[in-house]
């Protein structure tokens, strides 16, 4: 029992500063996107979504290395953070000033401002930074000290959440005359209307660079030293964790950076391929909503996966967990799809954004799938046949890859949207018949199948049904969500007063 409290204490604190992370940033949207137009907001996401991949190259691996080596008997943990650490370092400040080397032809191949150069330049110390500070974060993990972690973790992401807010709310309202003009001599010192989306890179780094003082303790233990002997069965086991990483990061962010560059002229005469990548990562946003909830869920379920592992029993608790989670989801992509526009009058706050409303169901339902996918994922988990996740997950970024390369220059950003759903369903077909034949789990398919194209179905309808009144148009949204949910009771009421 006192084991279990530990895992379920280290989990929360590990876990909910993730969580909690992601939906404070996620209420940084609206401000995004009022401060900024569509053109500015696609350059972000579209360097922003090559950090995704660079983030797995700087650490390739060596992080969950670091943890496996470490906890192997007799193992000198100390020696093995010094090493980790020192090629860590070493490899980040060579990829870091190849990029810096290589900014100006970036910036001119992709006709960029001398500003903008300015951001790839920032981002090249960000992820340096973030490299060599997760070697530091494993460690407090490795000694089990969850709530330091947690607090670093959390005072990060409340210093970029406030320096966010200062520069890109407080101090930009005042200098536009919105309130305080008394203030307005002293706010025109430190801000500057035509940085624009320089201050969400430079408030990164800023952040990012005060995590060294938080983790100066673990910093100061630190002792430069590399042997080949030790680090090369390391490396031998990281490089295929670093291949993995990749193709998540394909089927995650690579639709924004095709999106930009395969994106045919004449498809949106009224925008630039920029701002359509802006529209779209906005968009992209509130699928959030379901992100959460299954990233939540993993770092619940996960662990309690383990535990029943051998309780004869558990392939039928798997198979209800599963069938609960997915009426869980399609609610949530149900009662956001519907009440889109208001979600998006909300976070987007430009009317450009709120173009790319379209692609939200479709993004929902992707996100809907990748939850079953890691649902289902537990059956190559339990029988440390974890190779079949490798073959899946570069399965799914072929996927992703070439439905982007056939979709985006006949539907654009739909097009994209439609690629992540085929990927994901794609992984969690694939995931369903691999583990049917390898660990047999008696899921309620027919019934699982039903309420997602219940909740489809539905949605249907309120896109078909165009009903210009605003109050009878909320009105039926709700009932329609309300339908669902007495149809679900219906079904399982039985079941829900038995438990």
């Amino acid at each position: 029992m006192s084991i279990a409290k530990k895992l379920v204490g280290q989990t929360a604190a590990y876990g909910l500063s993730s969580i909690v992370g992601r939906m404070l940033n996620y209420l940084l949207v609206p401000i995004y996107t009022d401060a900024f137009l569509p053109p500015e907001f696609g350059v972000m996401s579209y360097l922003y979504a090559f950090v995704g991949f660079f983030n797995v190259l700087y650490t390739y691996g060596m992080e969950t290395a670091f943890f496996r080596f470490a906890n192997k008997p007799g193992a000198d943990q100390h020696k093995l953070y010094n090493q980790v650490l020192s090629i860590i370092l070493s490899s980040s400040v060579v990829l870091t000033g190849i990029i810096m080397l290589l900014s100006g032809t970036i910036a001119d191949y992709k006709n960029y401002t001398a500003q903008e150069q300015n951001y790839i330049i920032w981002l090249a110390a960000i992820l340096a930074i973030d490299a060599i500070v997760a070697i530091p974060f494993a460690w407090l993990r490795l000694q089990n000290k969850a709530v330091k972690f947690a607090s670093i973790k959390m005072a990060n992401i409340i210093i970029t959440i406030v320096a966010n807010l200062f520069f890109l709310w407080f101090c930009r309202e005042i200098y536009n005359g919105t309130f305080l003009q008394g203030l307005r001599p002293f706010v025109t010192i430190v801000y500057d209307p035509y940085f624009g989306i320089g201050y969400i890179f430079i408030i990164n780094l800023v952040a990012n660079a005060l995590l060294l003082p938080m983790l100066w303790k673990e910093l100061r233990i630190f002792r430069f030293e590399l042997s080949s002997e030790i680090l090369r069965p390391m490396l031998v086991y990281a490089y295929p964790l670093m291949l993995m990483g990749m193709a998540g990061m394909v089927n995650e962010m690579i639709d924004r950076i095709l999106l930009e560059d395969w994106l045919p002229e004449g498809l949106y005469p009224e925008h630039s391929n920029k701002a359509i990548v802006g529209i779209y990562s906005a968009c992209y946003k509130l699928s959030i909503f379901m992100t959460l909830v299954i990233q939540a869920f993993r770092y619940a379920a996960e662990p309690f996966f383990f535990s029943q592992a051998e309780n004869k029993n558990s392939p039928q608790t798997f198979a209800l967990i599963m069938k609960w989670f997915v009426i869980a989801c399609a609610f949530i992509f149900l009662f956001i799809s519907v009440f889109r526009d208001d979600f998006g009058y909300i976070f987007l706050r430009r009317p450009e954004y709120r173009e790319g409303l379209m692609v939200v169901p479709v993004l929902l339902l992707a996100n809907l799938f990748l939850g079953v996918y890691y649902n289902l994922a537990v059956w190559f988990k339990l029988t440390d046949k974890t190779k079949y996740g490798t073959y899946i997950s570069f399965g799914g970024a072929a996927v992703t890859i070439v439905g982007n390369l056939l979709l985006i220059p006949v539907l654009g950003y739909m097009g994209s949207a439609i690629a992540t759903l085929v990927c994901y369903f794609t992984m969690a077909l694939a995931s369903y018949l691999l583990g049917n034949k390898h660990y047999p789990i008696p899921y309620p398919v027919k019934t699982m199948a039903g309420y997602i194209l219940l909740a489809i179905g539905l949605v249907w309808v309120t896109i078909v049904i165009d009903i210009e009144n605003w109050w009878v148009r909320h009105a039926f949204s709700l009932a329609v969500c309300v339908a669902f949910a007495a149809i679900v009771w219906l079904f399982e009421r039985r079941r829900l007063l038995k438990l």
